[in-house]
């Protein structure tokens, strides 16, 4: 199945060259589509409101419409053809969720006819989107329809929990009959809007097993490109403002999250991104050559469901980085590593592949030739969060607010840690000098004074009362040359603080380590009776 057709590369050269889809014209089918949709959708309105029960996800209304015509359905120039509509009321409910009125859903699909567009991938279907770039519709296999029929009571009581998603907002699943043949149609949401140029289109899965655009597809004006190609072009992210990256995540896990409930992977990431200084050069242009779509253009301003709404919901908007004159078109603000300013539009698609008997298969055949943990398809529960780490590591990432750097928060911690030492030592010193003067003036004896010197130093938790009779010779000379020495290279790793002060023991230093100032003491011979070097933390 397909991601990136909805790239909006309508491929105008290939027009002439119409293309088939089971032997029948896509002409033919975009006629039948909407003529379908016109009959069944007006019919639907006469139907009052009422809630969604679990027999409405099981329904399924035919209406045959003949080329000439009854007395329900108008005349066509197609070949005879049965449309048949799965579960109308409940498609119905999910249209209403999404503001979708009926009559808006009938104008942009049948006023106008429907346009082609590439499609890059190997599945063969056939992708149109509407001509107000509202609605993508494409041709599913009989597998996915049926899957998808399965999905929807899960579906519908994810959308009333979280109506907030970047799942595909499916909006309808149809089917024609002709011929015996059977063509089923789902619409969904349009990812990429059409008159938003995409500078860059990435189809994203988080595996890197040949996931390289191919050599045609790089030839193409608007190529989509894959894992390998991002890691290259992209290869240090895209960048948001916190509020808007923790948003985008957690939408994301929520949206894998469910996926994995219901057993399917092989999903992708559709990421569109529109380079806004690009864009700057290119409205003069556009403004020129764009004179025909004037009044298309106030229809395509708001999208039923942008990027920036699935993961925000209405009324938000990005940051200050969008010019207020600039139709964002719900793109989500972000910047690239060259500090460029993007709008990205994004949407998980490719949801209706399950892990079932054929998958299982392919995964044990490529495992065995290939790294297993690379190939793409994978068991539910692994391929969720290898896509989550993908993208949280890979791919979107978060700017992060400017910090002061460690050399400047160590030589602040280290100023004001000499301011407070300086103010101890200065109030120890004080004290040293009063006691000492109290001292001299009773005449108290040096061998007094030698004896509670001796007696205190069996307490060495307390600082002693008096000097020793060593030190009272010097001591009025070292207090008066207290000081604190720093050294001031703020990039060591150990930064020493040295202290001759006698309020502490000979030989303390201390040490800051990352926010810790160590005290260490290292004893004299005369402190060499006691064991009891001390170790003090101070944290700041």
């Amino acid at each position: 199945m397909s991601s990136a057709a909805e790239n909006g590369d309508a491929a105008p050269g290939k027009q002439s060259e119409e293309k088939t889809y089971k032997k029948t014209a896509s002409s033919a089918i975009k006629g039948a589509i909407q003529l379908g949709i016109g009959y069944t959708v007006g019919n639907l309105t006469s139907k009052p409101d009422r809630d969604v029960l679990m027999q409405d996800f099981y329904v399924v209304e035919s209406v045959f419409l003949p080329s000439e015509g009854s007395n329900l359905t108008p005349a066509h120039h197609y070949p005879d053809f049965r449309f048949k509509t799965y579960a109308p009321l409940a498609f119905r409910y999910f249209r209403e969720l999404f503001g979708i009125k009926p009559d808006d859903y009938l104008y942009s699909i049948c006023s106008e006819p429907l346009i082609e567009l590439s499609n890059p991938g190997a599945s063969g279907s056939l992708f149109f989107v509407t001509s107000d770039d509202e609605f993508i519709i494409k041709t599913v296999q009989h597998k996915e329809a049926e899957f998808l029929q399965k999905l929807l009571p899960g579906y519908y009581m994810n959308l009333n929990q979280n109506p907030r998603t970047l799942l595909p907002k499916f909006y309808g699943l149809y089917c024609m009959q002709s011929g015996g043949i059977n063509i089923r149609i789902v619409v969904m949401n349009n990812v990429l809007p059409r008159s938003m140029r995409m500078h860059f289109t990435y189809d994203l899965k988080g595996s890197t097993y040949k996931r390289r655009a191919s050599r045609k597809e790089r030839e193409k004006s608007n190529p989509t490109f894959k894992d390998l190609d991002f890691l290259q072009d992209m290869h240090e992210g895209l960048y948001f403002d916190t509020e808007t990256y923790n948003a985008l995540m957690k939408t994301l896990q929520r949206d894998c999250r469910v996926l994995e409930s219901f057993k399917i992977m092989d999903y992708s990431l559709l990421l569109g991104i529109h380079i806004l200084d690009h864009s700057l050069k290119e409205k003069e242009e556009e403004n020129s050559q764009n004179v025909p779509d004037a009044k298309r253009s106030g229809m395509q301003k708001v999208l039923y469901s942008t990027a920036m709404e699935s993961i925000q919901g209405p009324g938000k908007s990005g940051d200050g980085i969008i010019t207020e004159n600039l139709d964002t078109m719900g793109g989500i603000p972000a910047k690239s590593h060259k500090g460029e300013k993007l709008l990205l539009f994004m949407g998980i698609i490719d949801i209706l592949q399950s892990y079932r008997l054929m998958k299982k298969l392919e995964h044990s055949w490529k495992a065995l030739v290939y790294d297993g943990d690379t190939v793409s398809v994978h068991r539910p529960s692994f391929y969720a969060d290898r896509f989550l780490k993908f993208m949280n590591s890979r791919v979107f990432k978060k700017i992060q607010a400017l910090k002061a750097s460690p050399s400047k928060r160590r030589c602040n911690s280290i100023a004001a840690l000499k301011a407070t030492s300086q103010e101890i030592v200065s109030s120890v010193s004080q004290q040293w000098k009063d006691e000492k003067q109290d001292l001299l003036t009773e005449g108290q004896s040096f061998s007094s004074l030698d004896e509670d010197a001796l007696g205190s130093r069996h307490r060495p938790d307390l600082v002693p009362s008096t000097p020793s009779l060593f030190e009272a010779a010097s001591l009025a000379t070292t207090i008066s040359s207290s000081s604190l020495y720093v050294d001031e290279h703020c990039p060591h790793d150990r930064t020493a603080l040295y202290s001759n002060s006698k309020g502490l023991p000979s030989g303390s230093t201390f040490t800051l380590e990352e926010g810790t100032i160590y005290l260490t003491s290292e004893p004299n011979a005369l402190e060499m009776q006691d064991d009891n070097a001390s170790v003090l933390d101070v944290y700041l």
